[in-house]
């Protein structure tokens, strides 16, 4: 299967009509079809009904033509952010990052590079642990701010800091009025955990910090980020788990407790591409080590 295959499809795909992808391909009729018949004995399926009229995608064509056009775009992506990182000069740097960093030192540190390098943008992307690693190997960011660190040979994990992780309450209970709170008092409660996809994420390090105890999580929960989570305790809904300096979040709804067990922590996982000497990724790692320095 090469790119042209998959070109040659999704012509067909959208047109519904050899005629009409083979006038937009610029080529004739007859090597098109031939081109697609081998994709299809290559793969095994038909992916065109051609005995209606127009011409239909099977169910396996539709499957299909959606991942084509996933790969086609990461393929411009990746032409595109090849082109940028190999310039001379370079005016942008793109940073991901996991919504409960925002409630840490990256706000400060944005706002203290980009005073320091008005003449370079600086784009920000909400993105998961594991998103960020795609949006890193396709180039559409330069450095990443997560949970998770994830294996990739092209990557570089580096573990910044661990932090204490608390618990996240509603108010008025009856944990709100308790100093600190064990995992077993917690797990009386439903449990909601984030971000439901995609997997891995922050909540299997959650569900791994009661299963190496020896707990089982019963009421459980999951939904797609933090603020929502905490909505959810807001309105009386549950219990969160969270990193600590989300505990500046405040909101009167809202009680952070210290958990009783030890070692419960998070790390702060800072990722890059490997290899990648960019001038302005060098001044930025720079400005973090100052940073962490500072608050230790």
């Amino acid at each position: 299967m090469e790119l042209r295959h998959l070109k040659y499809f999704d012509a067909v795909a959208r047109t519904l009509s050899f005629s009409k992808a083979a006038e937009q391909l610029h080529i004739a009729q007859p090597p098109l079809s031939r081109q697609i018949q081998q994709l299809e004995e290559e793969i095994g399926v038909l992916l065109i009904d051609r005995s209606s009229r127009p011409i239909q995608l099977t169910n396996a064509g539709q499957f299909f033509h959606e991942q084509t056009l996933q790969i086609m775009a990461k393929l411009k992506e990746l032409k595109s952010a090849t082109k940028r990182i190999g310039q001379a000069e370079r005016k942008w740097i793109g940073i991901g990052f996991v919504p409960s960093i925002l409630y840490g030192f990256l706000p400060k540190l944005l706002r203290d590079f980009g005073l320091k390098n008005p003449n370079l943008d600086v784009s920000i992307s909400e993105l998961t642990s594991v998103q960020q690693a795609d949006a890193l190997i396709t180039g559409r960011i330069d450095i990443g701010f997560g949970r998770l660190a994830i294996p990739d040979e092209s990557l570089d994990n580096h573990i910044l800091l661990e932090e204490k992780l608390v618990a996240a309450i509603p108010t008025p209970s009856a944990l709100a009025e308790l100093e600190s709170i064990s995992l077993a008092q917690l797990l009386e409660q439903t449990l909601v955990l984030y971000p439901v996809t995609p997997r891995p994420s922050f909540a299997d390090q959650v569900l791994r910090q009661f299963s190496v105890r020896g707990y089982s999580v019963n009421k459980l929960y999951e939904t797609n980020g933090l603020q929502t989570a905490i909505g959810l305790v807001a309105a009386g809904m549950g219990v969160t788990i969270v990193p600590e300096s989300v505990q500046r979040f405040s909101r009167p709804e809202i009680a952070y407790r210290p958990i009783r067990e030890t070692g419960l922590t998070t790390p702060l996982v800072m990722t890059t591409r490997r290899n990648d000497n960019s001038a302005h990724l060098i001044a930025f790692k720079e400005m973090i080590s100052k940073h962490l320095a500072q608050a230790t």
